[in-house]
């Protein structure tokens, strides 16, 4: 069975000095190891070692495909260098802040220069409603150049913020997978991604799925939004899930990160053992893991 992952992130020496910029306390020179140092993490050097590395824990754990996300505005040039080194494992995801300056513009170089294949949504983080019209920019440049849009809704916890100190002030009302749904209705043939079954809005990310046939949802970490449902379950997720939104617009994602951790086996350990207790069949099963992403993402070296 093909295994592929929707949701990683790369965290590149970009990543890291661009989220530290603002720290006083670190060296401006080999700040990207010293930020590692204090997080406990492996240095990530050059992003063709942080590539070729990804691409061997992929292989040792039997993953034929996965999502790179440039995890912070500005390091897309970061994902594109990992997917020309390994175009037949990565696809490029990036986030995009569309109330930044210039953002038409680096939308349009992520798309057309770098071959970004799915833009990602903070509205939370960043401070826009998605009625915004600039969210409909972003929607019609992803019609027009055919790639997918990922929208992140419900709770949001960033962890190497935390570890840092950093501040999150993020406006959760901002993340409404309803929301989503009215955007999404308005270009359907753009494919939409709601990460974590909707990261603590499961009710609402149903509902937006179910109205909209374009709306997916990965099944991305640990689902640990799931305390907020007291007695809630994670086969009881897969199975509504399944129910109202049916298999192919269900994705695995693990949502893995950093080094020395690498790809998380436990989370994907952990949701198959889920689709075992509620029943899924081997031809749905085989959807979730591997053929939707391969449907929505199709390799580019075949």
């Amino acid at each position: 069975m093909i295994l592929n992952d929707a949701h990683g992130h790369f965290f590149s020496s970009r990543f890291l000095e661009l989220l530290t910029a603002t720290l006083p306390d670190l060296p401006e020179s080999g700040r990207a190891a010293a930020v590692a140092t204090r997080l406990g993490w492996s240095d990530p050097a050059s992003v063709e070692a942080l590539s070729h590395t990804w691409a061997a824990e992929l292989d040792r754990h039997g993953v034929s495909r996965t999502a790179l996300i440039a995890s912070i505005p500005g390091d897309e040039d970061s994902v594109a260098g990992a997917v020309r080194l390994h175009p037949d494992r990565f696809v490029g995801f990036f986030m995009f802040n569309p109330a930044a300056p210039a953002a038409a513009e680096r939308l349009e170089r992520a798309f057309a220069d770098l071959n970004m294949r799915c833009v990602c949504l903070f509205p939370a983080m960043h401070g826009y409603r998605l009625d915004d019209e600039r969210v409909g920019t972003v929607f019609e440049s992803a019609s027009r150049h055919r790639v997918a849009v990922f929208v992140h809704c419900g709770v949001l916890t960033v962890g190497v913020r935390s570890k840092l100190g950093l501040p999150s002030a993020f406006d959760l009302r901002l993340g409404d997978p309803l929301a989503v749904a009215t955007i999404a209705s308005r270009y359907p043939a753009v494919p939409v991604i709601i990460p974590h079954f909707g990261a603590g809005l499961f009710r609402e990310a149903l509902m937006a799925a179910h109205q909209c046939p374009n709306i997916h949802l990965d099944t991305s970490s640990s689902n640990s939004w799931m305390k907020y449902y007291p007695g809630l379950t994670l086969d009881v997720v897969f199975r509504q899930a399944l129910a109202v939104v049916g298999p192919q617009r269900l994705i695995f994602g693990s949502d893995s990160s950093f080094f020395p951790r690498g790809w998380q086996k436990g989370v994907h350990q952990a949701q198959v053992a889920a689709m075992d207790v509620a029943g899924v069949s081997a031809e749905d099963r085989a959807l979730i893991l591997g053929g939707n992403f391969d449907r929505l993402f199709p390799s580019r070296t075949m």
